[in-house]
């Protein structure tokens, strides 16, 4: 049973099929938004959905099985206690009142393809392998913002209120700016005075204090350091993790291979010592009937 088991779970028929069953769910779980679609097939689609947990369930028991006979060792794998925790929030029992919550939770069943997906896998390895340089990255991106975000409330706070009236003000504008969405708008204010835009600062009180200069070099200069340089620092840092993570990939599987071929040549050995014995059995076989007649002469 237990090698049924095993065999089932190492099939690639079977992993590609767990995989359809992902998709499936994440297509139903879509088809649950639309209120007409409910309406007239919501039946069916609350049966299916009950089916596919019954697989997932299926599934986790075979994996289960086939480890044995150390059970324990299914959960060593992180990917597999993922697998776990989502099938074992589906199957939690929902007061009424948390209906709403609970869909949202079975969403999570979709993020199940990472495990089914090895490039994912790699891929959120590679970004969990960089948090801990991105936290550099995001020291100095947070500096940037606070050294251009404390500027902007002296110079532009009179002038532009709505954007630059206060520290967290000065923030949100800025990171609309780090998007390049409606960056040029911002900057024209502070280019030619909130005079010049009657419609947007209607019954707020200003100063109207055009920075004809001093406001391109403030935004264009923000845009370089905080798009250009720290995206790419963000990519870099990921580009490396995933080299890393793919480096790692490559030696376990060499590991692996090495394993597999020393268990192997182990195998061979043994082989030719049992065919060893056999042949040394079988010569004696054959000198019995000449070791009889010599004794017979005798």
């Amino acid at each position: 049973m237990f090698s049924i088991s095993r065999q089932i779970a190492q099939s690639k028929l079977f992993q590609r099929y767990i995989l359809t069953v992902i998709v499936l769910a994440g297509i139903l779980i879509g088809l649950e938004t639309s209120p007409t679609i409910m309406a007239k097939a919501g039946t069916f689609i609350h049966f299916l959905d009950k089916v596919i947990i019954g697989i997932f369930v299926l599934e986790i028991t075979i994996k289960v099985m086939a480890a044995c006979p150390r059970p324990q060792d299914y959960f060593k794998d992180g990917w597999n206690i993922f697998d776990f925790a989502i099938v074992a929030v589906c199957l939690l029992p929902v007061p009424t009142q948390f209906v709403a919550v609970f869909r949202l939770l079975r969403v999570l069943r979709v993020l199940r393809l990472i495990t089914h997906l090895p490039r994912l896998q790699m891929l959120i390895g590679a970004i969990f392998k960089s948090i801990p340089s991105m936290g550099y990255v995001t020291m100095l991106t947070a500096l940037l913002f606070y050294l251009y975000a404390v500027t902007g409330v002296f110079l532009f706070r009179e002038n532009d209120p709505l954007h630059f009236g206060s520290l967290w003000q000065a923030f949100l504008t800025l990171f609309g700016v780090v998007t390049l969405e409606g960056w040029i708008d911002v900057m024209n204010i502070q280019i030619s005075g909130s005079a010049a835009f009657p419609e947007i600062f209607a019954g707020t009180a200003v100063h109207s204090t055009p920075h004809p200069i001093f406001a391109p070099f403030y935004f264009i200069s923000f845009i370089i350091f905080g798009t250009m340089i720290v995206l790419n620092l963000f990519i870099g840092v990921i580009v490396n993790s995933m080299e890393e993570m793919h480096e790692e990939i490559l030696s376990q599987e060499a590991k692996m291979n090495k394993q597999n071929l020393s268990s192997t040549e182990g195998q061979i050995e043994r082989v030719l010592v049992q065919l060893t014995e056999i042949q040394t059995f079988l010569q004696e076989l054959k000198n019995q009937p000449a070791q009889v007649e010599e004794k017979n002469k005798v």
